[in-house]
C-alpha cells in the first residue's frame, strides 16, 4: 500500500518494487485469477475533476481500511441483464481483445459488473429511465437496480487499464477498469454506505486527493493511467494498460 507515487513514468518499476519481494514470499498456489470490475466514477462539474472512492470496512480480511473504486467478479446475472445503450464499439473491441474467448456478450458482462457492484457497494446507479423498469431481472443486486426504474447503460464507459493478481497471491482478479461521468447516475439507493457495509465512506476526492488516501499500490497505478487518460481527453483510442507479472517483475502490455 501506499500514500502516493514516485515521481516516476516506469509504473512497471514502483509495482515491482513495492510489491515483487512480497508476492515471491508466498508459497505457490493454484489459484486462478477471477473475472473483475470496477468502475471510477468521475464529477467533472467543478473546477477540477474529483473521483469517486470508497474506504473498505477495517474488519475485511482482504484489503481493510483502504481507499478503493467500487467494484468486484463477474456473475453469471451479469451476461442476462438487458440494457438500453451498448458500449462503443472501439471499447467493446479493446475489451474482446483481452479476453481467451472474445465475444460480445463477454465484454458486456464485465462493464456490467462494473454497473452492478457500484451499484452494491454504493448505492448509485448509472442508467436510464426513459424505458421503464426492466422485465424479469437476473436474481440479486440487478432486482433492486431494475427497482429503480432503470435500464443500465453501458455506452459512456471508457475502458482504462486491466491488473492481473500475481501468482502465489490467495486471492486473484483478473480487474477491468471503467471510468464514467457522474452525471450517468440515475439514481441513488440511501443506506448502502455505512459503519457495517463493505464500504463505510464515500468520498468524491480531485487526483491530488486522491493520492495521498491510503490505498492498495495497484489502485495508485490505476490511478495515475485515468490522470493520464484524463489529461489526453479520454480518447477510446488511446492504447489500454494492461498490468500483469512476468518472470522477474511486472509488466505493462497495451491493448
Amino acid at each position: 500500500m501506499t500514500d502516493g507515487l514516485p515521481d516516476t513514468d516506469d509504473l512497471t518499476e514502483v509495482l515491482t518494487k513495492g510489491l515483487w519481494d512480497k508476492i515471491m514470499s508466498n508459497p505457490p498456489t493454484k489459484a486462478r485469477p477471477r473475472k473483475a470490475a470496477t468502475l471510477m466514477l468521475l464529477d467533472r462539474s467543478g473546477p477540477q475533476v474529483r473521483v469517486l472512492l470508497g474506504k473498505r470496512h477495517d474488519g475485511h480480511a482482504f484489503m481493510p481500511g483502504v481507499f478503493v473504486f467500487p467494484g468486484g467478479g463477474v456473475e453469471p446475472g451479469d451476461r442476462l441483464m438487458a440494457i438500453a445503450g451498448a458500449l462503443d464499439p472501439i471499447t467493446e473491441a479493446k475489451l474482446m481483445a483481452c479476453l481467451n474467448r472474445p465475444s460480445p456478450g463477454g465484454a458486456r458482462a464485465l462493464a456490467l459488473a462494473a454497473i452492478r457492484e457500484t451499484f452494491e457497494e454504493t448505492g448509485l446507479a448509472l442508467g436510464v429511465s426513459d424505458y421503464g423498469a426492466p422485465d424479469n431481472p437476473p436474481d440479486g443486486a440487478w432486482s433492486g437496480f431494475a427497482a429503480q426504474g432503470l435500464y443500465p447503460s453501458l455506452e459512456d464507459l471508457h475502458f482504462i487499464g486491466r491488473a492481473i493478481t500475481p501468482p502465489r497471491m490467495k486471492k486473484r482478479y483478473d480487474t477491468f477498469f471503467f471510468a464514467a461521468d457522474a452525471t450517468g447516475i440515475a439514481a441513488r439507493l440511501e443506506g448502502v454506505v455505512g459503519a457495517d457495509s463493505e464500504l463505510v465512506e464515500l468520498v468524491w476526492a480531485t487526483m491530488a486527493e486522491a493520492r495521498a488516501l491510503p490505498m492498495p499500490l495497484i489502485t495508485s497505478v490505476i490511478l495515475r493511467e485515468l490522470e493520464t487518460r484524463l489529461a489526453k481527453g479520454m480518447s477510446r483510442y488511446l492504447p489500454v494498460p494492461i498490468y500483469r507479472t512476468g518472470r522477474t517483475g511486472w509488466l505493462r502490455l497495451e491493448a
